[in-house]
Formats: structure tokens, C-alpha cells, sequence
């Protein structure tokens, strides 16, 4: 197992099957926050839930298509980093993130994402890392702007969430514009 240090008391490592209750205490306080905008959090909402959310990122992970990674702060699960795909043919990847308010305003999801794509970039050899966010989801869109993303498109009514369809930004970054 890896870990990376983000500072100030925060961890970046796999979070994987075995984590399953860690994870449900995590998602039951995050949850108001999470719902709205990460779509498989609602289907945690039972240890059953947590551990196939978990068991799909990690065959995901098997088959070199997606993955996932929390952040820890201070020996508590506080959020998370993934790569939502992972495409080496195309040299394409999606990463998204999620926190639970202990975890906010400490830069940790910029420092988790910006790892990510490194390594996407440099030891993976992909070409493109995208960000995609709800429109109404400013934290989430201000992170992909200190990532050094470029807004690419509005894609209309695209995301259906609480019986409502809302708008998704896209937002990329190229290896080539990587620093």
C-alpha cells in the first residue's frame, strides 16, 4: 500500500473493499454535502451499498478503467479522489472528488487531484484528464480552475439527479500544458 502525504495531517492512499465501514460512517456524515453531486453516493447508504461501491472501483482498478483513493485527516476518512475512467488506449481519463465539511478549505482535493493527474500524465502516458462538474457545483469547478483546466463545454440537462436534470460543465487538461 502507498501513501501519499498532502500535509498538514492529511493522507492520499487506496481506499478499497475492506474500508467498507469506514467508508458508511464517512458517506452517513457527508452525505447532505455529497448527495447533490456524486452519484453513487445515495446507493451507499447501507454497509451492502458501501462495500459494492468500494467492490466496483476495485474491479474497475483490476481491469485498469477507474479508480479510487480517500483522503484521510488526522486518522479519519474525510473525502476522496477517483479516476471516474481510465482509458489507455485513448489516452483519456475522467477524475472526480468528494468531501465531507471536516475536510473543507485545506486544499486537500486540489493537492489529491493534482497528484492523480501527475501520474496520469507522466507514468501512465495519457494525453487528456477531464473534470466533470454540475454547474451549480462552484467548489467543485473552482478546483478544476486552480488545476489549470480549461472550461471546454456546457453539456444541457445531462445529469439527472432528484427527478430534476441539471447541466454539466466539462473541463480538460492537456499533457502538453501539464507543468
Amino acid at each position: 500500500m502507498f501513501t501519499v502525504d498532502l500535509g498538514g495531517g492529511a493522507a492520499l492512499r487506496p481506499l478499497e473493499p475492506w474500508h467498507a465501514s469506514e467508508f458508511l460512517a464517512h458517506m452517513d456524515r457527508a452525505r447532505e454535502t455529497v448527495d447533490p453531486w456524486i452519484p453513487w453516493a445515495s446507493r451507499s447508504a447501507d454497509l451492502e451499498g458501501a462495500r459494492a461501491t468500494l467492490q466496483r472501483y476495485a474491479d474497475m482498478q483490476a481491469r485498469d478503467t477507474g479508480r479510487l483513493f480517500g483522503i484521510w485527516l488526522d486518522g479519519t476518512l474525510v473525502g476522496g479522489t477517483m479516476f471516474v475512467s481510465f482509458d489507455t488506449f485513448f489516452g483519456v481519463a475522467e477524475i472526480g472528488c468528494w468531501l465531507e465539511p471536516a475536510g473543507t478549505g485545506r486544499g486537500l482535493i486540489t493537492k489529491a487531484a493534482r497528484h492523480l493527474i501527475d501520474w496520469a500524465f507522466r507514468e501512465r502516458g495519457l494525453h487528456r484528464v477531464e473534470w466533470h462538474c454540475r454547474t451549480d457545483n462552484k467548489a467543485s469547478s473552482a478546483v478544476a480552475r486552480r488545476l489549470g483546466m480549461t472550461h471546454e463545454a456546457t453539456l444541457r440537462q445531462n445529469f439527472f439527479w432528484n427527478g430534476v436534470h441539471h447541466d454539466s460543465e466539462i473541463w480538460a487538461v492537456l499533457a502538453p500544458e501539464w507543468a
